[in-house]
């Protein structure tokens, strides 16, 4: 998804948008926000448990001989859906949105975006198997940017996800971003980088 040289662009974005302001703003990027392992086995097993009854009323096959066709069609199933592709793809909408929100929260804590003076900063999220992205933002952005322009970045950026440029998007969230700290919170004097630039890869859990 993004390559060293997508990598350097957007740590350089980083760089450059926070040194218009005293804000700071961290980008993480995760391989997915959960791994979804049961997702494979409920849908096998909700196929499986199907299976038997047109055999049943149908046919004039013998009980043993449909109960090891059903037990086929679990295990070739849940092999199946194992295919990280097809395994998401299975993924209810909300649980996935429950699921990177929930990710996006622990890396605000984890990142230490929290602990900035005056709480300026921005955590933008993209977890890359779900195709979501979410920013967090601390107490004292919330007070003066409403959630709404948030949701207009985030909305960009998902689309350009998903039209296959995701460094592109993200750089051009950053600035965004960016755009709406130098408002409300421009730089001083007494300014320090206390969060690292370079952008959080991080896999699974």
């Amino acid at each position: 998804m993004i390559s060293h040289a997508d990598k350097t662009a957007i740590e350089h974005a980083i760089a450059e948008e926070e040194a218009r302001t005293s804000g700071e703003i961290v980008v993480v990027i995760a391989r997915a926000s959960a791994d979804y392992y049961y997702v494979p086995y409920m849908w096998a097993a909700l196929v499986a448990l199907v299976v038997p009854w047109p055999l049943i009323h149908w046919t004039w096959m013998p009980v043993q001989m449909i109960y090891i066709i059903q037990l086929g069609v679990f295990a070739a199933l849940a092999l199946l859906l194992h295919y990280p592709p097809l395994r998401y793809a299975l993924v209810p909408a909300s649980v996935r949105r429950k699921r990177v929100h929930q990710r996006a929260a622990q890396q605000f804590v984890a990142q230490d975006i929290h602990t900035t003076a005056g709480h300026t900063g921005v955590l933008l999220f993209v977890s890359q198997a779900e195709r979501r992205a979410e920013i967090l933002v601390d107490a004292g952005i919330h007070e003066k940017v409403p959630d709404a322009e948030w949701k207009k970045i985030v909305d960009r950026l998902t689309d350009r996800i998903g039209r296959g440029e995701p460094a592109a998007g993200l750089e051009e969230a950053v600035h965004k971003i960016g755009e709406h700290l130098a408002t409300h919170f421009p730089p001083d004097a007494t300014k320090e980088n206390l969060l690292p630039n370079h952008l959080v890869m991080l896999n699974a859990d």
